[in-house]
C-alpha cells in the first residue's frame, strides 16, 4: 500500500493515514510518500527537508529523534507546534519567534546509563529507541568536550560499582570546577568502592562523584554561574541543558520583567532566573527543594552588589503562592515541571500581578496554564522558542503575560518586539 506522511505527531512520528487509521512511524517527514508494508514504512519519495543525519548512532540512539531533517525544518515545525497548540486554546495572532537553537557538542547536563556486558566489557550511553538496551555513543555530537572527556570515567565507575544484572544511571553535569557526576543504581557505596571510585576522580579531573544520593568523592565544589553570582550546585541537580539555551530564556524573562521592583520566582530552582533578576530587582523564591534554595542563598550570600533576595522552601503543588502573598509583586517568574502548575498560574492570576513571565518545557501544559491568564484579563504579549534539545521533539520556550492597564515596552522592547514581527515567519 502506498501512503504520504500528513504530518509529525508530538513525539516528531510521521502520521499516515492508513486503512485501519492514523499509523506512527519514526524517521519520517511530512510530504513523503512511503510504501507500507508489514508494519513499517519505506520511503519512496522523500522530502525536500530530509538530509543524512550527522551522527553515525542516528539509526539506533534514542538521544536524537529528528537528525534526518533540516535544523530550518525543525525550528518552523517547533514554532508551529506552539502556535498550533495555543490556537487549541483559543489564542491567537501571538508573535512565536525562535530565540536560540543549541549547537552541537553544547549539552552540558545529561543522564547517561551504564551497563556492564556478558563478555566482561562496560557500555555506556544512551538507550536504543522504545528499548532498554543502551547504545555506545563514541564521538556523540549532543554532549560537550567535557562530558564526552568523562565518558571513560563512567565505564570505570561501572566496573567498579554495578553488578553484573543492575545498570547505573549517571548525570553528568559540566561546572565551572570540573564534571559533576551523580550516580544511582549502583552497589552499596563501601569502603572498597568509595577508594575506587576517588581513584577515578583522580585519573579523570573529575570535581565530585555522588553515589545514590552520598558524596562519596569531593575534589572540588562543583559552581554555575547565574548572572554575576557564583553558585554551588547540588548533587544532581537541576540545571538547564546548555549554556546558551539558558542564555536565552534568562534573557527572555529579564526583557518581560524589565522595569519591576518586586519579582516572586516560582520554581525557582538553583537560582536560573532569580539572581541574574536580583541585579535590579528584589526577588522572593520559592522552590520545593531544600538543597537547591540553600544554593540559591548560597549564591545570593557570595555576590555583593545584588539586591535583597529572600528564598523559602515550598511545595507550590500542595502550596502555591496566595493572591494575598503575591500582593506588592510587580511581576512574577514561573517556570514549572512538565506537568505545568495550574494551581499556582489560577492563584498568580487571582492576585492580578501585573507581568508574569511564563517558562515551560511543554507545549501542551502551557497553553492550558495560558488558557487561565487570557481568561483572567491578561494579554499573551509574543513566545520565544529556544530549541537546547538539538535534533529531538522537546520544545522550550518563555513567554509574557501582562494586564491590559500595563505599559507594553519599553522603546528597546518596542524594537525587540519589531524584530520578533519580521522574524515570525517559517524559516528557509
Amino acid at each position: 500500500m502506498i501512503g504520504r506522511v500528513e504530518a509529525l505527531n508530538k513525539q516528531g512520528f510521521g502520521v499516515v493515514a492508513g486503512p485501519e487509521g492514523e499509523m506512527f512511524f519514526e524517521g519520517l517527514l511530512p510530504g513523503e510518500v512511503v510504501q507500507l508494508e508489514g508494519g513499517r514504512a519505506r520511503i519512496v519519495t522523500p522530502s525536500p527537508d530530509r538530509v543524512r543525519p550527522p551522527c553515525p548512532h542516528a539509526a539506533a540512539c534514542g538521544g536524537c529523534s529528528l537528525q534526518h531533517a533540516r535544523d530550518s525544518f525543525v525550528a518552523a515545525w517547533k514554532i508551529a507546534r506552539v502556535r498550533g497548540d495555543l490556537a487549541d486554546s483559543g489564542i491567537r495572532d501571538v508573535p512565536v519567534s525562535l530565540a536560540h537553537i543549541s549547537g552541537p557538542n553544547t549539552r552540558r547536563r545529561a543522564v547517561l546509563s551504564a551497563r556492564r556486558t556478558k563478555k566482561g566489557g562496560v557500555v555506556v550511553g544512551f538507550h536504543r529507541r522504545q528499548s532498554d538496551e543502551i547504545v555506545a555513543i563514541p564521538g556523540c555530537l549532543l554532549l560537550s568536550p567535557a562530558l564526552l572527556a568523562a565518558v571513560p570515567a563512567v565505564e570505570a565507575m561501572a566496573r567498579a560499582g554495578v553488578s553484573r544484572a543492575g545498570r547505573l544511571d549517571v548525570t553528568l553535569a559540566e561546572t565551572l570546577a570540573g564534571v559533576d557526576v551523580a550516580v544511582t543504581g549502583g552497589k552499596p557505596l563501601d569502603a572498597g568502592l568509595t577508594a575506587a571510585l576517588a581513584e577515578v576522580a583522580v585519573a579523570f579531573g573529575l570535581a565530585r562523584i555522588a553515589w545514590a544520593g552520598d558524596i562519596a568523592v569531593q575534589r572540588a565544589q562543583p559552581v554555575v554561574a547565574f548572572g554575576p553570582a557564583r553558585v554551588p550546585l547540588p548533587p544532581g541537580a537541576f540545571l538547564q541543558a546548555t549554556a546558551g539555551g539558558e542564555a536565552a530564556l534568562v534573557a527572555a524573562v529579564l526583557q518581560a520583567t524589565a522595569g519591576a521592583r518586586r519579582v516572586a520566582d516560582l520554581f525557582a530552582g538553583c537560582g536560573t532566573f532569580a539572581l541574574p533578576l536580583a541585579a535590579g530587582a528584589e526577588v522572593h523564591a520559592a522552590e520545593g527543594d531544600r538543597a537547591m534554595t540553600a544554593a540559591l542563598r548560597a549564591g545570593w550570600r557570595g555576590t555583593p552588589g545584588l539586591r535583597g533576595v529572600t528564598a523559602e522552601v515550598r511545595d507550590l503543588f500542595d502550596r502555591p503562592l496566595m493572591p494575598d502573598e503575591l500582593t506588592g509583586f510587580d511581576a512574577a517568574v514561573i517556570d514549572p515541571p512538565r506537568a505545568g502548575a495550574p494551581a499556582q498560574t489560577q492563584a498568580l492570576a487571582d492576585a492580578r500581578v501585573p507581568v508574569i513571565a511564563a517558562v515551560s518545557c511543554n507545549p501542551r501544559t502551557f497553553r492550558h496554564d495560558a488558557r487561565r491568564l487570557v481568561q483572567a484579563g491578561y494579554r499573551l504579549d509574543w513566545v520565544r522558542v529556544v530549541d537546547q534539545f538539538r535534533w529531538s521533539a522537546h520544545v522550550e520556550l518563555a513567554a509574557r503575560f501582562r494586564l491590559p492597564h500595563i505599559a507594553p515596552q519599553t522603546a528597546e522592547d518596542a524594537g525587540q518586539q519589531l524584530d520578533d514581527a519580521r522574524e515570525d515567519r517559517p524559516l528557509a
